[in-house]
């Protein structure tokens, strides 16, 4: 067991060293002079020469990124461009706000669609399932940014106005005093995971469910809440922990769009905002933040995946 461990936390070192390699090549293949779009068209020569050889454009691309993934192995991401201060204090607030949007989609996401999917699988074919499954397939054609505007059109202007619109976070306020300015961002993630991890958990259960053993516990005459709880749900939890995980690490990039529809303060917003203003350092440490939680989710997601299984515990033994 912590043979396999040791294997897949390796395994995602040396997926994150590439990450770290496609975000540093990408950002250097920005079209145009960073130092002039940083400066402007009127910035002298001399503060360009200068500006240059304070972000090392002037050293060969491998001196840059040994330089660059040094000082983040140390602990320093570097410092702003546009705000001239560190890029870690810059970005800490974001971060959290964004873990908390992330988390709080969780606790409603998970049980939900875990419910929706033992409901349309043990109502197999009748008007239930149907009716759960167009939905969520509908749900699950529509892109996040239309599903947020729908909702901000429905209960925030045109029709109601429940919700505001526009998250506008108070910083000197903890964030869970602040929920009522989270809920259409909260409500538009769930509706965007729901479908995939519902469906998935529908077809997990429903081929548990036509297994022998299932058939045998049936026959034997034992109450089908207890069928389901105790037998089939266990066995068919797996693949919905994998989709789960895979889930939340696209929450974690995909939530740049939802931030931008309701203009939320978290790392979606300040990608776009360095982005804009050509903040390399920035954009770097955000896209290879998002990476490692991409790295990290999917090692959780195989750590829970053997202990889950018996037939892959048994098999490490």
């Amino acid at each position: 067991m912590i043979r396999v461990l040791l294997r897949r936390f390796g395994l995602g070192i040396v997926t994150l060293i590439c990450v770290s390699i496609l975000v540093f090549a990408g950002t250097q293949a920005l079209p145009g002079d960073a130092a002039q779009a940083i400066l402007g068209k009127t910035a002298t020569p001399e503060r360009l020469a200068a500006l240059r050889s304070a972000l090392h454009l002037n050293q060969p691309l491998l001196s840059q990124y040994t330089t660059w993934i040094g000082g983040i192995l140390h602990g320093n991401f570097g410092e702003s461009l546009a705000s001239e201060s560190p890029v870690a204090t810059l970005i800490a607030p974001r971060v959290v706000n964004s873990a908390f949007l992330v988390v709080v989609s969780a606790i409603f996401a998970i049980p939900l669609s875990l419910a929706i999917g033992v409901v349309s699988a043990v109502r197999r074919d009748g008007m239930v399932d149907h009716a759960l499954s167009a939905i969520t397939l509908v749900l699950a054609a529509v892109p996040e940014f239309v599903i947020g505007i729908a909702l901000i059109v429905l209960l925030a202007t045109n029709v109601t106005h429940l919700l505001p619109a526009v998250a506008m976070l108070d910083d000197s306020v903890p964030l869970w005093r602040q929920l009522g300015q989270t809920v259409l961002p909260v409500l538009t993630l769930n509706l965007a995971v729901i479908p995939y991890m519902s469906r998935i958990m529908r077809a997990s259960m429903i081929e548990v469910m036509e297994s022998e053993y299932i058939q045998m516990a049936r026959l034997k005459g034992m109450p089908p809440g207890r069928v389901i709880l105790r037998h089939a749900l266990p066995n068919a939890i797996v693949p919905f922990v994998q989709v789960t995980a895979l889930q939340l690490a696209w929450l974690a990039g995909g939530i740049v769009v939802v931030e931008v529809v309701f203009h939320y303060p978290g790392i979606g917003q300040a990608l776009v905002d360095a982005v804009s203003n050509r903040d390399l350092p920035v954009v770097q440490a955000l896209t290879l933040l998002v990476g490692a939680v991409y790295v990290l989710l999917n090692l959780v997601a195989d750590i829970a995946t053997i202990l889950l299984t018996p037939r892959l515990r048994t098999s490490l033994r």
